[in-house]
């Protein structure tokens, strides 16, 4: 493992950032002067709730849970996305400079301060890294204070934050090198066993409640409560 300059970071980045809006990490310095961007993961309880809550009246459910649920597989989408496809091009970034927005209506706006991070030099390593900087220094965090206000059980969690990494596989063109990274973050805990790729796809273990948003029976493709798929709970 070495050190990666500051500019491969960025390059690395700014790539990502071509396969949708949902793998971009803007880096620019300036973004430093807008007072919008708060550290993330976010450790602000309030506003956690808030922001759930504002997914509640968006999705139309009264459910706290279900805009919880929703709300962390969405940020787990955000992270994953775009740190999947800068390790896929030899390059993980640094997330302790992190730093997030959100204004109702907008999509989340990630932006990294000081852009660093590391080469690696085994898809295992990369992998390590990815699951460290991600998993360890984000959604652990981010768990722990969504669970200060909502129950939502662990397995649940993991298994929102494992479909959102395999999905990270279905936009742009096939990578056999963002699926090799993919394979490896999976098999790592706490997001072993959470699910597995089968002939159709990735299929998770179970569900994270999206048919429960009205008019409600509605499921994602990898729900292991579709019909003619064995119940995995």
């Amino acid at each position: 493992m070495l050190l990666a300059e500051p500019s491969e970071v960025v390059d690395a980045l700014r790539e990502a950032a071509r396969l949708g809006p949902y793998f971009e990490i803007v880096t620019e310095p300036a973004e430093e002067a807008d007072p919008t961007w708060r550290p993330f993961p976010e450790r602000d309880r309030d506003r956690l709730m808030d922001l759930t809550a504002k997914y509640a009246e968006r999705l139309g459910t009264g459910e706290r849970r279900v805009a919880a649920s929703i709300l962390f597989q969405g940020l787990a989408s955000r992270l994953w996305s775009p740190m999947v496809a800068a390790a896929a091009r030899g390059v993980v970034p640094d997330l302790s400079g992190l730093h997030w927005r959100w204004a109702p209506g907008a999509p989340v706006a990630l932006w990294l301060a000081r852009p660093s991070g590391w080469r690696a030099a085994s898809v295992r390593e990369t992998a390590g890294l990815l699951h460290r900087e991600v998993v360890t220094g984000q959604l652990g965090p981010l768990r722990e204070t969504m669970l200060t206000f909502v129950g939502l059980a662990d397995g649940l969690l993991w298994g929102n934050a494992a479909s959102a990494l395999a999905g990270s596989l279905n936009v742009g063109p096939p990578s056999p090198e963002r699926a090799a990274l993919v394979r490896e973050v999976l098999a790592r805990e706490p997001l072993a066993g959470t699910g597995a790729f089968e002939a159709g796809g990735f299929v998770r273990r179970n569900c994270c409640l999206y048919y429960r948003v009205p008019p409600g029976g509605e499921m994602c493709g990898d729900c292991a409560l579709l019909p003619g798929r064995p119940a995995r709970r």
